[in-house]
């Protein structure tokens, strides 16, 4: 047979097992603006987000001995050493409430937050193997990480019903705004804490910073102490800090405080959006090299 005659074999034999019809060529290019969020591919991948905050939570508590407890104590042993510290000692005033009611009424929304940064603001770097095997939306991990500290959140808001009822304070109708305020608290972790996650795979020294980060952040929140010490000309940029608004939120919502309404939630709310945006915006143009570095 001729070399001509076997190529053109050759060629009809290529082209019945795969017709010429059939080859379909895909080209692959990133979204671009708000389009490369991709928060649906987030939705298809939601039963993994849902293990992945039960992997957490089993992963948290695991072989201790307390188990679930640990979530009381900690605001707990916080709400003690501020009344004795901050109320006794000090003497700062509390808003005509009683002392470890406003305290830990601020340490709900307090520790949720913090609880969000810490965990999420690791996580990619404590899943590298899974990040470094399978093809997922990375978003998936932060979120998981940040959404198990609401359990967390849960149990100690059963504490703060008892200290209420111990000390006969019974909420008003500005109760049924607590979600609103449990949901900001949420987004305002998972804003710094998606953020930070992926600074993280690149910079390890976050890591090491976070600590720092929320023990200062902490200060300039009105956790301990009341938003009406601080100077009027300065309220305008104190209220720059997100959790002033969604600290007296949860005050107002719990005990009344007057004030706390108009423009800190606002601005709050405001801050919030915008930095959750700018951070998953941030995440999602990055996260294609965290399989490499991390």
């Amino acid at each position: 047979m001729a070399v001509s005659d076997t190529l053109k074999t050759s060629e009809l034999l290529a082209d019945a097992i795969t017709p010429k019809e059939a080859l379909v060529e895909t080209i692959i290019r990133p979204r671009g603006g708000w389009a490369s969020l991709n928060l649906s591919g987030v939705w298809e991948f939601r039963e993994l987000l849902g293990f992945l905050v039960w992997r957490d939570l089993k992963v948290r508590y695991k072989q201790t001995y307390l188990g679930v407890a640990w979530a009381v104590i900690q605001p707990l042993v916080s709400m003690v050493l501020f009344s004795v510290i901050f109320g006794q000692f000090a003497k700062l005033p509390s808003d005509n409430v009683p002392y470890p009611v406003f305290a830990y009424a601020a340490l709900l929304p307090w520790n949720l937050f913090t609880g969000v940064v810490n965990r999420s603001g690791t996580s990619l770097v404590s899943s590298a193997n899974l990040i470094s095997k399978v093809y997922f939306p990375r978003l998936v991990v932060p979120l998981a990480a940040g959404l198990s500290s609401i359990v967390d959140f849960a149990l100690s808001l059963l504490v703060l019903v008892g200290l209420m009822a111990y000390y006969r304070f019974v909420p008003g109708i500005e109760v049924l705004a607590l979600p609103l305020w449990s949901l900001l608290a949420l987004l305002v972790g998972l804003a710094v804490g998606v953020g930070l996650s992926a600074l993280n795979v690149r910079f390890r020294d976050v890591g090491y910073l976070l600590p720092f980060l929320l023990q200062v952040w902490m200060y300039v929140s009105p956790v301990a102490y009341s938003s009406s010490i601080i100077p009027a000309k300065w309220a305008w940029l104190y209220q720059l800090n997100p959790m002033v608004g969604v600290i007296q939120g949860f005050r107002w919502s719990l005990l009344g405080t007057a004030g706390t309404m108009g423009v800190p939630w606002v601005t709050s709310l405001l801050l919030t959006l915008a930095l959750l945006g700018a951070t998953v915006l941030y995440f999602r143009q990055v996260e294609r090299t965290f399989a490499d570095v991390v």
